[in-house]
């Protein structure tokens, strides 16, 4: 099993950046693959982007495609999201998340942190 805690969530303006991050527990770590889902009022939890085991691939929404990047580092147990030329619509609470596969699929994440806040205003 595995405890995620997210920080790096704020308000920012519109064209800005923000990065997110993720604290693990647990020895295996490098074995789940992570990622990144969030949730904005009144709409369902979707997917953002995901990394595998090694950080050998990974998967995005389109929506966020060539603006954010996902990375690991499976000797601090944590994962990252680097969130460039943010817009309003990407305001919502970001989730980390884990799956005990190397997949990038994002219905294999059950594992799953409180949640931070990112706010993009504009």
């Amino acid at each position: 099993q595995v405890q995620l805690v997210e920080s790096g969530g704020g308000l920012v303006q519109a064209g800005g950046s923000l990065r997110l991050s993720c604290a693990a527990s647990g020895r295996t770590f490098s074995r789940y693959a992570m990622g990144w889902f969030r949730q904005a009022p009144g709409k369902e939890r979707q997917f953002v982007a995901a990394i595998t085991w090694s950080g050998g691939r990974t998967g995005y929404a389109d929506s966020v495609k060539g603006r954010f990047t996902i990375s690991r580092d499976n000797a601090k147990n944590t994962v990252s999201l680097q969130m460039n030329s943010l817009k309003p619509e990407d305001t919502a609470v970001y989730y980390c998340a884990a799956a005990p596969s190397n997949t990038v699929v994002a219905g294999a994440f059950s594992y799953w942190g409180q949640g931070t806040q990112v706010t993009v205003s504009s």
